[in-house]
């Protein structure tokens, strides 16, 4: 299983797959506290996912012609949120290749989202709703993952600071 993840990690992780930061950073307090709030969002984004799905599902069995484009942005969300949850995951071990990834795509996925959910006809009403919900959620760990705390907490290779006065 470790030889797995290494490889995940490899993948995902580019040159600096093997970089952790100083474990001050992560089992500070309120590292470990953005974490959980994370965990947390990222559990109401999967919820929100599968309830599209489960939306689309029942649409489908009561007749009613569930789009192409609905199907597709059910799975992708599924997928993202999965790919998420395992940034999530690595980033808590101090990976920070995986904090990076993390904080990268949840800034990006919203702005796609919005935009995409912005054209008009594409997705019926309730889909457009569920995706600026999701957009709302995913701005929300970017905004943890953005605050100076974590971003002294996950100092870029080569730029190994301390996380010095950030308090509790």
């Amino acid at each position: 299983m470790d030889s797995l993840l290494r490889r995940l990690d490899r993948i995902a992780g580019g040159r600096h797959a093997g970089y952790t930061v100083p474990e001050e950073g992560t089992t500070h307090p309120r590292t470990r506290r953005a974490f959980v709030v994370i965990g947390w969002l990222l559990v109401a984004e999967l919820l929100i996912g599968v309830a599209a799905v489960a939306v689309a599902t029942v649409l489908t069995l009561d007749g009613t012609r569930v789009p192409f484009a609905v199907w597709m942005r059910s799975v992708v969300v599924l997928g993202m949120t999965v790919t998420l949850f395992y940034f999530a995951w690595r980033a808590q071990k101090g990976y920070y290749w995986a904090y990076s990834r993390l904080r990268l795509f949840s800034k990006i996925f919203p702005v796609v989202t919005l935009v995409i959910a912005a054209i008009p006809g594409l997705y019926p009403l309730w889909m457009v709703s569920e995706q600026i919900l999701f957009s709302l959620i995913l701005i929300g760990v970017a905004d943890y993952l953005d605050s100076d705390h974590m971003r002294a907490a996950f100092p870029r290779p080569g730029n190994q600071g301390t996380i010095g006065d950030v308090r509790a």
